[in-house]
C-alpha cells in the first residue's frame, strides 16, 4: 500500500461566506459537519493512517529568516491506498467542502526518501 497526504484547502472568501451565515445556521452546519466528519472517519478507518488535525497560523523558515505567511492549508489527513486515484476517491463528497467552508482537498503520494 502507498501512503498519501491529504491537505485540506480553504480560502478567505469561503470563510467570509461562512462568517456571513447567521449564528444559528453556522452552528447547525458545524454540528452536521462534525457528525459527517466522524462518519467519514468511521467509514474509512481501514485506510486512515493518521486522522490528522486542523492547522493553525503559519511561519515560514528560509535562508531569509523566519516570517509570518498566509496560505490556504487548513488541515491534513494521511491515508493508505493502492493508487493515487483510489486515495482521492476516499475524499469524494467529504464534509470539508460539502458542509464546512473548505474549498478542496489535495492528495499527494508520500514518496520514499531516495537512497
Amino acid at each position: 500500500m502507498k501512503r498519501f497526504l491529504a491537505v485540506y484547502m480553504g480560502t478567505e472568501a469561503a470563510m467570509g461566506d461562512w462568517n456571513a451565515l447567521s449564528d444559528t445556521e453556522r452552528q447547525q452546519r458545524e454540528k452536521a459537519g462534525i457528525a459527517a466528519w466522524k462518519q467519514w472517519v468511521e467509514t474509512n478507518q481501514q485506510a486512515i493512517i493518521e486522522v490528522g488535525a486542523p492547522l493553525g497560523k503559519t511561519l515560514s523558515a528560509s535562508k531569509r529568516g523566519i516570517g509570518k505567511i498566509k496560505n490556504q492549508l487548513t488541515g491534513f489527513t494521511v491515508v493508505q491506498a493502492e493508487s493515487h486515484e483510489q486515495a482521492a476517491k476516499l475524499f469524494e463528497g467529504h464534509p470539508h467542502f460539502t458542509l464546512f467552508p473548505g474549498d478542496s482537498i489535495e492528495i499527494m503520494e508520500c514518496l520514499p526518501i531516495p537512497g
